[in-house]
């Protein structure tokens, strides 16, 4: 018999493809950030006025030569001069004859037109006279000003108008002294909301300060004769048996120790003393 023929399977090599990876990216060095310069703001060609603070005289004439600016970019100071002939108001920075010229005003305010920039700029921003004896007419600023003012009465006549009456008595003893105690409730109103129109800042200043309330109490025991400041004005007694409450602090006034006094444990328990004999 024929022997079978046995075939062999030769398997083919099996080849590992090897990938060979990429070098990691070197991370680029952070560039360094660029300090931004504040820009200088831009110098508005305009006519300006100038007045004089607090007088009108016929003529004045401001110190034009001899003056002096210090300049922080250059560290050091600068010599000015206002010359009609010249394109700067630095000595330093001047060409050829220096004509010096005056500055006047006339009737307390000076008119420069646009034309005049070295003046302009010599007043508005160098001259060492500038918001001392003389200050540059800027109605927006004015106008901001007086807004504020408006607002902050408005502010203080309502804060005046929403006190209670023993707020509104603390409050307007700091301007009429004792005499309030003699007040209708109808003149401490009014009189009340005329302080707060004529000085807001102060009014408010008051209303918002914790212890005007605790300076009034204090002021209304001792003209009750509940208290009684001793002659020398360094302490508090009781008014019936001389008994000596507290010692002021010196240099302290003497309503206004008692009112820090009365925050105390101790002087917590003699103000409900005192509240209960006012009530």
């Amino acid at each position: 018999m024929a022997k079978k023929k046995t075939q062999e399977v030769v398997e083919e090599p099996q080849i590992e493809t090897v990938v060979a990876e990429a070098p990691a990216p070197k991370p680029e060095p952070k560039k360094a950030a660029v300090k931004q310069e504040p820009k200088k703001p831009k110098w508005e060609i305009k006519d300006r006025i100038y007045w004089l603070n607090g007088m009108k005289p016929l003529s004045y004439t401001l110190k034009s030569s001899g003056v002096y600016w210090f300049d922080e970019e250059k560290g050091y100071e600068r010599e000015l001069k206002y010359c009609e002939n010249q394109r700067t108001s630095f000595v330093d920075e001047m060409q050829g004859d220096q004509r010096l010229a005056h500055i006047i005003f006339r009737g307390g305010y000076l008119h420069v037109p646009k034309e005049k920039t070295v003046l302009q700029k010599m007043l508005s921003l160098y001259h060492p006279h500038k918001d001392v004896v003389y200050r540059e007419y800027k109605p927006e600023a004015l106008a901001s000003n007086e807004v504020a003012s408006i607002e902050m009465e408005i502010d203080a006549l309502n804060a005046a108008q929403s006190l209670d009456i023993d707020m509104a008595e603390a409050v307007l003893r700091v301007e009429v002294g004792s005499r309030v105690s003699d007040m209708s409730s109808k003149e401490l109103k009014r009189d009340l909301l005329v302080y707060a129109k004529r000085n807001p800042e102060l009014f408010l200043e008051l209303v918002n300060d914790e212890n005007v309330v605790l300076r009034n109490f204090g002021i209304k025991a001792t003209e009750l004769g509940i208290l009684k400041l001793s002659n020398d004005q360094r302490h508090f007694l009781w008014a019936n048996n001389d008994r000596k409450l507290m010692t002021i602090p010196f240099d302290e006034h003497p309503y206004s120790a008692l009112a820090a006094w009365f925050k105390t444990d101790e002087g917590m328990d003699v103000y409900s003393n005192i509240e209960k004999r006012l009530n």
